[in-house]
């Protein structure tokens, strides 16, 4: 799937263009600064691991989707590889403007069958506690949490959770 016109306007892509890594890191900034008070290091979080995404890309094993509405990034996921057998999903985010809408699910479905296609036997991935539609949609496809850690991260006290699927 290259393209698909989601709903008035929406559509979700996985071709990668120029910019989309700049939007993520940026999206990812203002938002969690915006809706949950993270500091700067949390931009220096999404922007480390996204550009090692890039510099050594494998579209046999990796992908990345884009939420795009009238041509703006306002969401994102991706399949990160790492390793043989486990892929890693990083990088869900909509923007306030089109969630509920179904999006955040639809964008966790293409993630899970691409990693089920790609041959991976499970999925894992970190968040924090404090993300409930999120984590309501990981459950919805059977994640569990599977660890759980209290962190000083992003310049708050966090509880870090760690939920994986088996394939």
């Amino acid at each position: 799937m290259n393209k698909q016109d989601y709903n008035q306007g929406i559509s979700i892509r996985s071709k990668i263009k120029p910019g989309d890594i700049g939007s993520i890191i940026c999206m990812h900034g203002k938002l969690y600064a915006e809706e949950y008070g993270f500091n700067l290091t949390f931009e220096a979080y999404v922007a480390g691991p996204l550009s090692q995404f890039i510099k050594n890309f494998n579209p046999a094993k990796e992908r990345l989707w884009m939420v795009e509405k009238e041509n703006e990034a306002v969401g994102s996921i991706a399949i990160v590889k790492f390793t043989d057998e486990q892929a890693q999903l990083r990088w869900l985010l909509l923007h306030p403007d089109v969630r509920g809408r179904g999006i955040g699910k639809k964008l966790v479905e293409l993630a899970v069958d691409f990693a089920r296609e790609s041959g991976y036997s499970s999925i894992f991935l970190w968040t924090v506690n404090i993300l409930p539609h999120a984590a309501h949609i990981y459950r919805s496809f059977g994640f569990n949490i599977t660890e759980e850690k209290k962190s000083p991260v992003w310049g708050l006290e966090m509880i870090e959770q760690k939920y994986e699927l088996r394939l």
